[in-house]
């Protein structure tokens, strides 16, 4: 039976797409560039934009500007928050994803094989 409360755990910021997106790259890399991030998600300039200023508000991510040859620069990386918040949401996911795989008695490739399981599991 699926435990709906692990449903619960997951992070509402963190689960839009673009926003996963973006911190499953953050969580791999010690930090990424505005550009960077642009080019691997293929967003514009806005979208990209309002996804990383809802993770900062949310305290997930820190944002480091400067220059590089007189250009402008945006860093972005994990705050230690945004760290343990995206973890604590793949672990919600694992479990979810967990709860939903067969039971051992529908995996057998034989029928007859799993149906027997089953008739034991039944008799029990």
């Amino acid at each position: 039976m699926l435990n709906v409360d692990a449903f619960d755990k997951l992070d509402r910021v963190i689960h839009e797409r673009g926003r996963l997106l973006i911190m499953s790259l953050l969580a791999a890399s010690e930090s990424l560039s505005f550009k960077e991030l642009k080019e691997y998600l293929k967003m514009t300039d806005g979208n990209l934009s309002v996804h990383m200023r809802t993770l900062e508000e949310s305290g997930y991510v820190l944002v480091r500007k400067s220059f590089v040859d007189r250009k402008p620069r945006t860093e972005y990386s994990l705050t230690d928050e945004g760290r343990h918040a995206f973890q604590e949401h793949i672990r919600a996911l694992e479990e979810i994803i967990k709860q939903a795989q067969p039971a051992e008695a529908e995996t057998h490739a034989d029928p007859r094989e799993g149906a027997a399981v089953l008739r034991r599991q039944l008799a029990t």
